[in-house]
């Protein structure tokens, strides 16, 4: 818990509960429903909602703006995103029946109104449209373009998301109105040009000091 206070300071005191609350919680599902690699679990906050967060650190969302997280897996990055951003809707979707059922629980335990869940795969998701879709450790850069692109609502001409990611501060200007941001790690020259795509790319090491994030990237693709 004390690595969110130190890259993040500006927490309510619900937040901060919620956020001490989730290790319990995992805890107790893991023990049940393996989600998290065992292993992992004690490094909850730095490997899983740091990550998560990560996010957060760069990105700004409007009130009511809606996020969809593809391959949610245990509820990450959506759980701890929908911590953090209050007001904006989060649809957590896994094809995992037993990770959605822990999703639901941790988010009904937390009290959390503004998640919704799915079990299925994005692409079988019809008649429902997006501001920005995340993910972590999912599927190739390829194929999460193709998921997002029929879920994102189109963006107008006026509405401009050029990056302003101040690199000095780890502070984020950027709002991302229409597209896809996912965490991703290792070498990912051959993945990006496979997805004939040019994301902005941010290594999550320049936001947390911390030597997990090494070789770990933030890739926001707005135009696909």
């Amino acid at each position: 818990m004390e690595l969110i206070t130190k890259y993040f300071t500006d927490f309510t005191p619900h937040q901060l509960q919620l956020f001490d609350s989730l290790f319990e919680l995992y805890a107790e599902w893991n023990s049940r429903i393996n989600v998290i690699s065992r292993k992992d679990i004690d490094s909850l906050y730095e490997k899983h909602v740091l990550h998560s967060l990560s996010i957060a650190a760069v990105f700004e969302w409007q009130a009511g703006m809606e996020i969809i997280d593809i391959g949610t897996g245990g509820g990450f990055p959506g759980i701890p995103l929908a911590i953090f951003f209050p007001e904006v809707q989060f649809h957590l979707v896994d094809s995992v029946g037993k990770k959605i059922k822990v999703v639901n629980a941790v988010a009904a335990e937390l009290g959390l109104q503004n998640v919704t869940t799915q079990h299925g795969r994005a692409e079988e998701i019809k008649n429902r449209r997006f501001d920005t879709a995340v993910s972590r450790a999912v599927a190739p850069l390829v194929q999460l373009l193709s998921w997002s692109k029929p879920l994102l609502r189109k963006r107008l001409p006026d509405q401009n998301t050029e990056p302003a990611y101040n690199k000095k501060t780890g502070a984020g200007q950027l709002q991302p109105v229409s597209g896809l941001i996912c965490l991703k790690g290792g070498d990912l020259a051959m993945e990006i040009a496979e997805s004939n795509s040019r994301p902005l790319s941010i290594e999550i090491f320049e936001l947390f000091n911390e030597e997990y994030f090494k070789e770990k990237y933030i890739l926001f693709v707005d135009k696909f």
